[in-house]
């Protein structure tokens, strides 16, 4: 082995500084603990710096040039041209500041950052190489919690060069006016990414997606009003189609694919996004040195302690099994914090949020309709659509709607999905309703203040009851 520079000796350390890695760190520190914090590549992590936050500025500044262009039916009329240079600045502007804000806070916390790439040599040490040939460095731990995220997948056929094949990665510093883009899965992140450019510049879309249907796994209710809106910016979706070339050719990509009539079809587009999925980052860590177990497709086994096999190594985020999403990463990296720390908490959410900023935004919490059936619950659903909602109206974004789904016999809230503007705000009244075991009847007794969009979620609640004033009721509530 490489001699080293020095050893470092600390009760726990954290891989990764993603939101998993960051919240882990910055909760050790808070509850005593010397804590080091490993990062190979920028604080945040994927999600602040090529992931959650500048997708979303470019998507929210996206959202603002579609409204000033459809705003002439509210009377209001001129014209508004993007430079995109600018707009990359600003979006960067925004990640330093965040960033800059987690270093800080985890320098408030105690917590010692170290950069360099992290293996296990055993159960109890760990060896980081340091950037630019800067040696090695031991560190000795009591704990660790493994936080290394995901990355990008891409095909057999068709692999990244970063350039007109690309992830999401290069797609959030693009700063030319995209004419025509074709992604390669009909996921979230490449909708997200392609509809936000669609709006900015009128981007050509043509979307190849090997399953049934876009955005794979989501109620089909609400992908039917997000492929409507694909349809009015005109985007070619093609399901159950599969790419089989991609061919780089100067400043464009060649691609042909198959539809599942037999078809072969060709495209000419400025570049090919990649949306098939991520993979874990488990593979550089030399868990085997720590006997740490890693199960299918490399993602590592935990409990509802987020601890591994290995007594005193933890895993949480992308890296362990389960939607990919930085708010869970988040609260197991506080779960395996305090667990550490001698607190008696677990990862026993009674449900995971999740939203899809595409336009319309899809949101959802909790169990479906048909989740609750296939587990033998005698479900009572309630629908609200926000073309009745006079917020909705009176901002011009009325596509979509609210469904609850309860138990019937107990009126228990077992779900709630959203497809509308501002469905990402509005699912935390469900999350809550469902964590803290609320009924449909105690959403519709809740006053909401008029005229706001929450209100749908209470109007779909009685609904559900047979009392809702703003829409006819199928259901017509029993008389006392």
């Amino acid at each position: 082995m490489s001699s080293h520079d020095s050893i470092l000796n600390t009760d726990a350390v954290v891989i990764g500084s993603g939101p998993g890695g960051y919240h882990a760190a910055i909760r050790l520190g808070q509850l005593g603990k010397k804590t080091l914090l490993i990062e190979k590549d920028r604080i945040g992590g994927v999600c602040l710096n090529v992931g959650c936050i500048p997708s979303k500025a470019i998507i929210s500044a996206s959202k603002l040039v579609k409204n000033v262009r459809s705003a002439n039916r509210m009377g209001l009329e001129g014209q508004i041209s993007v430079d995109l240079g600018k707009l990359q600045d600003w979006k960067q502007g925004v990640v330093n500041r965040l960033t800059s804000g987690v270093e800080s806070l985890c320098k408030q916390n105690k917590v010692d950052i170290v950069r360099g790439s992290a293996k296990f040599l055993s159960q109890t040490k760990l060896e980081v190489t340091l950037p630019e040939g800067k040696g090695l460095k031991e560190v000795e731990f009591r704990d660790a919690i493994i936080a290394t995220g995901s990355s990008s997948a891409d095909l057999p056929n068709v692999r990244f060069d970063g350039k007109r094949i690309i992830s999401s990665t290069e797609a959030l510093e693009i700063r030319e006016p995209l004419k025509k883009i074709l992604l390669i899965g009909g996921g979230v992140i490449g909708l997200e990414i392609g509809m936000a450019y669609a709006n900015l510049f009128g981007t050509e879309l043509v979307i190849v997606e090997i399953m049934d249907q876009i955005l794979p796994g989501t109620d089909i209710e609400l992908v039917n009003v997000v492929s409507r809106a694909l349809e009015k910016l005109g985007a070619k979706i093609y399901t159950k189609s599969k790419v089989v070339t991609a061919a780089v050719s100067g400043d464009h990509v060649d691609v042909q694919f198959q539809t599942p009539d037999g078809k072969s079809l060709n495209e000419s587009v400025d570049y090919v996004l990649m949306g098939v999925g991520r993979k874990p980052n488990s593979g550089s860590l030399a868990l085997e040195s720590a006997g740490v177990a890693v199960g299918e497709r490399g993602f590592i086994k935990v409990d509802k302690q987020m601890r591994t096999n290995v007594s005193n190594i933890y895993a949480i985020g992308d890296v362990v099994a389960g939607p990919l999403l930085a708010h869970r990463a988040m609260k197991e990296g506080v779960v395996a914090a305090e667990v550490i720390s001698g607190m008696n908490s677990a990862a026993d959410f009674q449900a995971m949020p999740a939203a899809i900023f595409t336009d319309p935004e899809i949101a959802v919490v909790g169990k479906t309709e048909s989740e609750a059936r296939a587990q033998g619950v005698d479900t009572i659903v309630g629908k609200f659509p926000f073309i009745a909602s006079g917020r909705a109206l009176a901002a011009n974004e009325y596509d979509g709607f609210v469904k609850v789904v309860g138990d019937k016999g107990s009126g228990l809230l077992l779900g709630v999905q959203i497809v509308g503007n501002e469905a990402s705000n509005l699912i935390s009244e469900a999350s809550f309703a469902i964590e803290m075991g609320a009924t449909l009847e105690d959403i519709g007794l809740t006053v909401h203040p008029h005229p706001t969009l929450p209100e749908a979620l209470m109007e779909a609640s009685e609904n559900a009851l047979g009392k809702a004033i703003h829409i006819v009721n199928k259901r017509q509530m029993k008389s006392p």
